[in-house]
Order: structure tokens, then sequence, then C-alpha cells
């Protein structure tokens, strides 16, 4: 890829840098000292700084640079700051990639700590998360540090101290929510150790620890464990199966505007960057590596949605279906062509978009109502008219409903599986499996939306909830705006989106079939006019409507039926009742099963030492024999 690299001043790159790493972490760590009596002010310095970062996010975005593989940043930035040079030697380890991958990922890294920021102004209150800002303003610099880095050990650096902030942004205020964090650190930094040892077999393979320069072809057992090594750290932080349980358990005890950032967009940001690294420079996947990604691809988006059906918490809901979209990106990537990598990020940014629009709008019915179950809610449509457009809108986009983002991204998904079916791989031949069960997965998730619109915000309203009223303006105004995303990146696909967005960063391809966004949209909005022109001019609003009649006592004011109770029946079918029951015991959840192993491991231990002076001269004779083979 050197011969792409393109020239431009180190300076400006060293601003660039120094500003989008730097500037958030050093500020981060400022507000450490103040207190959060003052979060207010917290908060506000805190989007202060998000805006001045994005602006550099976006002047990195707009310049002409394609390649360029930065060196010597942080020793002369030390030379700057302390007047001598203290990392001399370690130079060669502080380099950063900017390409239109890397800039198209800061750039939504910037855009949503804006306005999950202006959300939280209102949202976080004092005592709810110790020192909030310091960790979000932190998970910002790390999260740039992470996509920008080249040095697979600054990479991971950046990637690791991400797990840590991800466990101080939920707090521990009970004990079901002191386990959710302890387990989400226990998964993501198991995850990082497994990495290490990817890593140390690129090493040992390549004799590099740089991203641009290893391109290695999945032929032996060595480069094999390495590529799935680093497969689990991405799919554990993008929350990919079997790795996912922790995101519903953070997603319900987390506050909205955590679970917002983290597992709705930045995790899925940077676990599906680094999955597009891997599979596009550092890996040449062959057949079987493509079936491994296409099958486990469908798995998450099949299993997720089924337990999201089921849910009667929405935040846990919203969780699952965090989980299942990410299925869809790993069948993008898992293609392999240039449409379905382009049909991936697409969804990587799409998902970011509406999943955090989603879990905000839940924080608008918890900051109003108090309530997370769908069973005590109902008929806030009229209560919470913007929060309630602006959920639809995200429910309909993750449905892939047309012409809004997510049909967009999961149809060229479906248009690269359908080319992907014409080559000669088993993986290829099984392409009919992987449409239908990708179709199979976006059907349900709408069957699971029409349970969250129809339980929250529809159906008849509580008399506990008569007074609930809209949320303060900064908190819908962010939901207005990923709205608006969320309809512009569906209307202008095909003409803008992709061309402007994608292409630059996977190749030109041409769309398969006859398929164009903007004329979508317009018969799309043909058919409302004319809905609306037939149900004003056959005069439909007039109506009788009158009371059940049951034994002659009148009881439709009474009478309600929770949304929840009508997706029983699929908890009930016979073989799914048995999935249900095994998954409420953990069957599925490897946090749970390893922590079983290791205690079980443990107990086994502890009965070896009884106390028997010649048991104890047989372990240690074993340990030397073992030693001794071990160095033979």
């Amino acid at each position: 890829m050197n011969e792409f690299i393109s020239i431009i001043s180190q300076p400006s790159v060293c601003s660039y840098l120094q500003f989008l790493i730097l500037l958030p972490i050093a500020a981060g760590l400022l507000l450490l000292l103040i207190p959060d009596r003052f979060l207010t002010a917290k908060g506000i310095f805190a989007v202060i700084i998000s805006l001045v970062t994005g602006y550099f996010t976006v002047s990195l975005f707009s310049s002409s640079v394609q390649m360029a593989v930065l060196d010597g940043i942080i020793g002369k930035s030390c030379i700057l700051l302390f007047g001598s040079n203290l990392f001399q030697e370690l130079d060669r380890y502080f380099t950063f990639t900017i390409d239109n991958l890397s800039k198209l990922i800061v750039l939504f890294i910037s855009i949503f700590a804006v306005l999950i920021l202006l959300y939280s102004l209102v949202y976080i209150k004092t005592g709810r998360v110790k020192h909030y800002y310091t960790w979000f303003l932190i998970t910002i610099g790390c999260s740039y540090g992470a996509v920008l880095s080249d040095n697979l050990l600054l990479f991971l650096t950046f990637w690791g101290i991400l797990g840590i902030t991800l466990y101080k942004l939920i707090p521990g205020r009970d004990e079901e929510s002191s386990a959710t964090a302890k387990k989400t650190l226990i998964l993501i930094g198991a995850s990082d150790s497994i990495m290490i040892l990817g890593i140390g077999l690129l090493w040992r393979l390549t004799g590099s620890l740089s991203i641009d320069s290893i391109n290695l072809p999945t032929t032996n057992i060595l480069s094999i464990t390495a590529f799935l090594a680093l497969l689990v750290g991405s799919f554990a932080k993008a929350g990919a199966f079997p790795f996912h349980s922790w995101v519903p358990d953070y997603a319900k005890d987390a506050p909205a505007s955590s679970s917002a950032l983290l597992p709705a967009s930045l995790d899925k940001l940077l676990g599906i960057y680094f999955l597009a690294r891997m599979t596009t420079d550092i890996f040449i996947l062959g057949d079987w590596m493509r079936l491994l990604l296409l099958t486990i691809g469908v798995i998450t988006i099949i299993t997720a949605v089924m337990m999201a059906l089921v849910q009667h918490n929405y935040k846990r809901l919203l969780g699952f279906h965090a989980v299942s979209q990410v299925g869809y990106m790993i069948l993008g990537f898992g293609l392999g062509s240039m449409i379905g990598i382009a049909a991936g990020l697409f969804h990587m940014i799409n998902q970011a978009l509406y999943k955090s629009g989603l879990l905000l709008s839940a924080g608008c019915v918890e900051y109003r109502t108090g309530e997370e179950n769908i069973d005590e809610l109902g008929g806030l449509s009229k209560a919470m008219p913007i929060t309630f457009v602006a959920a639809l809108i995200f429910a309909m986009s993750i449905s892939g409903v047309p012409p809004l983002n997510g049909f967009a991204s999961k149809w060229m998904i479906y248009q690269g599986i359908i080319d992907f079916g014409s080559g000669a791989g088993i993986a290829n031949k099984l392409w009919v499996i992987w449409l239908g069960l990708a179709v199979l997965g976006s059907a349900l998730t709408l069957a699971s939306f029409i349970k969250l619109i129809g339980g929250i915000f529809l159906s008849r309203r509580r008399p506990s909830l008569e007074n609930v009223r809209e949320v303060p303006f900064l908190m819908w105004l962010p939901l207005v705006i990923l709205a608006l995303f969320c309809i512009g990146f569906g209307v202008f696909a095909t003409n803008v989106i992709v061309p402007k967005l994608f292409m630059p960063v996977t190749g030109e391809f041409q769309f398969i079939g006859f398929w164009n966004s903007s004329v979508v949209s317009l018969l799309v909005l043909i058919s409302l006019v004319l809905g609306i022109i037939l149900y004003l001019a056959l005069n439909l609003k007039k109506f009788r409507r009158e009371d059940s009649f049951i034994g002659g006592e009148t009881i439709q004011d009474q009478a309600s039926f929770a949304t929840p109770e009508f997706y029983k029946t699929i908890v009930e079918f016979k073989f799914f009742s048995w999935i249900y029951k095994k998954a409420e015991e953990k069957w599925f959840d490897i946090y749970d099963l390893s922590k079983k192993f290791v205690l079980w491991l443990s107990h086994l231990f502890s009965e070896a030492h009884s106390g028997v002076l010649p048991d104890y001269i047989i372990w240690a004779c074993a340990g030397l024999i073992i030693m001794l083979l071990i160095m033979i």
C-alpha cells in the first residue's frame, strides 16, 4: 500500500493527532480534580472539548491525505513539553495510520460524542456514575488512538484502556449492576489477553507489528491461530456470538447514555473496524475462514433476535438487538467482495446511528417514568410525541423498512450474498442459507419492535403515567439529529452516501440489479401521500366507537393486555421452550460457563491439597517432569 502514500506537512498531522488523542485524555484527567457537585460545569466543559476535537476530525476527514504512516510524534511532543526527548527509543512504536477507513471512523466517533454529551447534560445526575465525564472523555481519546494506531502494541494499549472505561461507566449501585460491571471487565479483559497471543504470533510469522505491512494468508495452523485469537478480541468488543452476553446485561444496568456510547456505537465502530482491518489488510482469508465468519454471522443474527422477542425489559431487548445487528456486519466482511465490505461498513455506521438513538429514546422513557418494564408502560405517544416519532424512525430503520438507512445497508448485504453465490467455494454454495437467515432475522426484528413501540408508546395509558410529559430540549435534540441521519442515509444511499463515504474505502463497484435509494424513497412518499388523500377523500376518520359488552358490565376502561403477552406463544412452543429454558440457565453464556469451569478446577486443586506429605512430593515431581519436557 506504500505506493498510495500522500506527502503532507508533519506539523499539521502532528496537531491532528495531539488534539484528537491527547486533548480528550488530558481534559478527562483534569476533570478528576473537580468534585461531582459541579457536574453541570464538568458536562459543559466536556461538550466544548468534544466540539474542538470534532472540528479536527472534520478537518482530517476533508483533507486530501489518503495514507500516511507517521512516526516520531511522541518523541517530538516530549521535546516540546519537557526539553529533552525521553522516549527516543519508543518512537518506533508510536506509529499512526491515516487512511479513508480510519478517517471515516473518527468522524463518526466525534459525532456520537457530541450528541451523547449534550444528552448527558440533563440525563446524568450527581452520584449516578462517579466521574462520568472523566471516563467519557478518556473513552473518546482512546477510541481515536485505537483507530489511528498502526503499531499493534500501541493499538492494544488504547484498546485495553477502553475496557477499563467501559467498566467505569456503569455504576455499581447494587449487586446486580456490580456483577454486570465485573462480567464486562472480565470478558473484555480475557479477550484482550487472547489478542496478545495473536499479536505475538503475527510478530513470530512476519517480524512486523505494523498493520499496514502485514498481509498474511491463513494457510497454516499458526496463521489461523493468530487470526482466531484476534477475532476473539474483535467479537468480544463488538458483541458477537459467543462473546455477546455482556451486551444485554450492560444495556439493562448501565445508564442509557453509557450504553448508547459504548455497546451501541463506539464498541461496534471499534470492534468492526478491527474486523475490517483483519479481513482486508492483516490476513488473506481462505474458504474455511470465510465459512466460519458467515456461520457466526447468521448464528449471531438469529439467536440474539430470538432472545429479544421474549424480553420484557426494553433496555435488555435493545441490548440483544445490538448483538443481532453485528451478525449482518460479519456477513458483509465474510463475503470478502467490495460490495460486501462496503455493506458491512455501511451497516456498522447505520447500526450505531439507530441503536444509539433507540437507547437514548429508552433513556428518555426511563427519565420520565422510572419504569424499565414494557408491561408497566403504554400510551406515551401523546405525552412524548418527539421521543415517539424518533423511536419509531429508529425502529423502522433497524427493521429494514424502506427508505430508511437500515434497509439500504441490509439490501446491499443481500445483493452481496447473491453475488457471492456465483463462486465455487463451499461457503459460496451455501449462499441461499446465508440469504434466507439474514432476511428471517430482519423479519423477526420487525416483530420485536412492534412489541417495543406498541408496548411503550401505543395501547392504553396507565393512570400512573397521566402526568408524563416530553423530555427537555437537550435530550430530544440528539434524537432528532440521529433520526434525520437515518432518513438521509437511506434516501441518498446509492447516489451520495455509499459513493462518497464507503467507495473511497473499498474501491468503486456496481450495485447488483435495479435499485436506487432515491427512486425507492420517492415511491414510498407517493404511496404515503395517496394513502392520506384516500383517507381524507373517503372521510374514513368518521367512525363509531362503542364499549365492549360483557354480561351487561362496562369494562373497556379497565381491560388491557400487556403487549409482550402476545409473544408468549413463542416461549411456549415445544422446541423453543427448551432453548429458552437453557438460555435462562446460562447454557449459552460463555462467561458463566467459564466461571463454573474455573470454580470446578479450583475445587479440584483444593481437594488435592490433602495435607499428606507423600501427595505433595508427587505433585512436586510431576511439576519437575513437566518442566523438563517443556525445556527439552
